[in-house]
This record gives C-alpha cells, structure tokens and sequence, in this order.
C-alpha cells in the first residue's frame, strides 16, 4: 500500500482539492507515490477539531503510520468574539494549547510521522464585508487581519514548543504583490494563485524532511520499466 500524507484543517483544507487547489497539486505531485487524504472541516475551530481528531484519523493500530500530516487552523478562531462569526471565535491562548494537545495525539499516535503547522492567511478586511457568509448588518468585517496575525504568531509558537516544522502563509503572503486581490478569492479563502503558494511551501518543508517523489519508491513498476519482450516479469516479484 502506499504511504499516506494527511491533510488536516477547515474550509481552507476543504477546498484545496479543488481545481487548482494546493491538495490537488499535492496529490498530483506524489501521484505514484502517496496518497494525500484530504480532511478538511468547513467553519471548524481548533476547539472543534480536538473533539473529532479521534473520528478523522484511523487508530494506530489500524495500519502504517502517515508520512506526515498538515494541521492547518486559525481562520475560523481568529473570528472576532463582537462579530456575526463570535460563535468559532477560540480565544488566542486556547488556540494555542489546543494546536499543541493535536499536535500531541498526533506524535502518540506515530511517533515518526512529520507534522507540519499552518498558520491562518492574511485577512483583506474590505473584501469580508462584500462577501459576508451570513446578513451583516453591522457592515464590519467578522474577522481583521490584525487578529489573524495574532493567531498567526501563536501558531508559530506552538509549533516552536512541539518541536515540529511551521508554514507562516500570513507573513510569506503578505510580501507578494497586491496580495489582497492576488492570494485571495473573497477576503479569506485562496484564490489559484493563493495555493500556489501554499503548495510550494508544502512541498519544500516534505522535501526537507526527506519526503518527495524522489524519495519514496513508486508503488508499481514503472511503464519504462516494463521489459517489452517479457512484460509479465516485471510483476513476478511484487
């Protein structure tokens, strides 16, 4: 069987198998190799993700451990409590304890499995208020890109303190050009562009950590391996 790479996060996550999106490049990109598993929770909280990891992962009894597995949380926490999204607001110090406890399940789970953190995207306030989510009278934005930083720095952090790698998207988005239009689809989602970046950033913490197409061993021979005058051979030893 081959190995499995997990995707662990909210609608950000959902999404990313979509035409274009940083899954599907993924899975794409270990096409032969690894399978990417996508579970993404549209409108989940750190809060609520630690409730349901036991029901999103397989025991660890239940077959190998995953290649690595990304945990990518914060949007949804960083809503703010006096706004119409205060219902998946996490305060920012359980937000942190809470992405350490996953991070935690995760290492009793498989010990050797690599575990990246992602932090929250930048925020474009103005586009959140053209594209609320439900009526918003108030005319505020739900979230601010302040707050996101914030959660940004806490996911930083937690990852420092677990010892695992980190994806800091808040601060690499924002260092591209015209970011707000060009990394983001409605304020908060990603655009094709959007998961451009977070899909290179994925690929280059795997491959830092060994993991890449040219690591891992394709899990059928190859087309040009296959001898032309004796094409069953090649299946005799599997």
């Amino acid at each position: 069987m081959r190995p499995k790479i997990y995707l662990f996060g909210d609608s950000i996550t959902g999404l990313s198998f979509t035409n274009g999106g940083w899954g599907a490049s993924l899975a794409n990109h270990f096409s032969r190799t690894a399978d990417v598993v996508l579970r993404g929770y549209g409108g989940y909280n750190t809060r609520w993700a630690l409730l349901v990891k036991e029901k999103v992962f397989p025991a660890a009894e239940s077959g190998g451990a995953p290649l690595a597995v990304t945990v990518f949380f914060g949007a949804n926490d960083a809503s703010l409590p006096d706004r119409y999204g205060a219902f998946q607001h996490v305060p920012l110090d359980e937000y942190k304890q809470n992405l350490v406890a996953i991070v935690a399940f995760l290492k009793k789970q498989w010990a050797s499995t690599r575990i990246i953190l992602i932090t929250p995207p930048p925020i474009d306030e103005a586009a959140r208020i053209l594209h609320p989510y439900v009526p918003n009278p108030s005319g505020f934005p739900e979230r601010t890109n302040e707050a996101a930083g914030r959660y940004a720095k806490e996911c930083v952090a937690a990852a420092a303190e677990c010892g695992v790698a980190v994806i800091d998207i808040w601060e690499k988005m924002q260092k591209l050009p015209n970011w707000e239009k060009t990394c983001l689809s409605d304020g908060l989602h990603l655009t094709r562009n959007g998961n451009k970046v977070v899909f290179e950033e994925v690929i280059a913490q795997l491959k830092d950590q060994k993991i890449s197409p040219g690591t891992l061993p394709p899990d059928l021979p190859l087309f040009w391996q296959i001898d032309p005058k004796n094409p069953l051979k090649s299946f005799q030893n599997l």
